[in-house]
């Protein structure tokens, strides 16, 4: 039997879509939520300072901060081949926060895109079997895109 828990960061991020048919394509900003979904079994070690979870909800959210909400927050996120952007986000200088990634920054992409930067960083010093389930973004409050290592 397993057990599931969920944790979070929200950033406020901009991007844009740029081959996208409607107003995606102009530059914009999201308040995002990051969820990270764990699946395993419960430390079972009596006196563990983790015993009865599946990891320290202060640790997962640590490793959001730091792989995520610090990488990302007030930063823009921005297509490698997307030359137009690039050019405007350089006029910016270096203290600008732009973050280059090699594939359009949508919420399906960005989903799989944190699940890979965190996916390293989730252990147990426990030995109880421990995994991201999925990874889930949430681009506006009515608008979620999740990421699964076994779709």
């Amino acid at each position: 039997m397993t057990t599931r828990v969920r944790r979070w960061v929200e950033t406020d991020t901009g991007h844009r879509v740029p081959n996208h048919k409607s107003k995606c394509r102009h530059m914009h900003g999201h308040r995002y939520r990051w969820e990270v979904e764990l699946e395993g079994e419960v430390v079972i070690e009596r006196g563990a300072s983790d015993e009865g979870m599946l990891m320290d909800f202060s640790d997962i959210s640590r490793i959001l901060d730091e792989y995520i909400h610090d990488v990302v927050d007030h930063a823009f996120v921005v297509y490698e081949g997307d030359e137009e952007a690039r050019d405007a986000l350089s006029m910016m200088g270096d203290e600008h926060r732009t973050l280059i990634v090699p594939f359009v920054p949508t919420a399906e992409n960005l989903a799989k895109w944190a699940f890979e930067q965190v996916e390293p960083h989730i252990q147990t010093s426990y030995g109880n079997s421990l995994k991201i389930r999925a990874f889930h973004v949430r681009e506006t409050p009515k608008s979620w895109a999740s990421w699964n290592p076994e779709s």
